[in-house]
């Protein structure tokens, strides 16, 4: 009320109005608070469509090769080795996927981080992390399936021939 006061006597015809610096820097960061839950949001909902889509293609590769795994396996050919022929191919995407997306992503979050006066830096373990995790996430996908048709019985799969 004092200040009110001595604002009216200083500025008369000015409103007197006011408020927090707390408000002001819970103003200021809310947007981006509400950015990264969505952007979490919309991450998982990627994760869990590309994980239906991986397991349906490793499903219609199993399935289109089954005869070369049938022969594969009368010929002698373990399990591991049936698993490293289906799951090869799908490593070798996600590596060059992710060394492909590393750059762009850094470039990115760097324009991004340098509007803020504090700022830390963008490690690089960063993103060696996400290319391990999309790793062991299509290694985990495509082997269920791979093991699945790699274990079956050989007869089952030639018998038409």
């Amino acid at each position: 009320d004092e200040i009110d006061e001595i604002w009216g006597e200083l500025a008369p015809g000015f409103p007197f109005s006011y408020h927090f610096l707390d408000a002001s820097f819970d103003r200021l960061y809310k947007n981006d608070e509400q950015l990264g839950k969505a952007i979490s949001c919309f991450s998982l909902i990627g994760i869990i469509i590309a994980v239906f889509g991986l397991l349906g293609l490793s499903i219609f590769l199993c399935e289109s090769r089954m005869k070369e795994i049938g022969i594969r396996k009368v010929l002698g050919a373990s399990v591991k080795n049936i698993w490293q022929l289906l799951t090869k191919d799908f490593v070798k995407l996600v590596v060059l996927s992710s060394v492909l997306a590393a750059p762009i992503a850094y470039y990115v979050l760097h324009n991004w981080i340098s509007k803020y006066d504090y700022r830390m830096d963008i490690s690089l373990w960063i993103f060696v992390y996400a290319c391990m995790g999309a790793l062991i996430i299509t290694l985990i996908t495509v082997s269920y399936q791979a093991i699945k048709s790699a274990v079956m019985n050989p007869v089952d799969t030639l018998r038409s021939e």
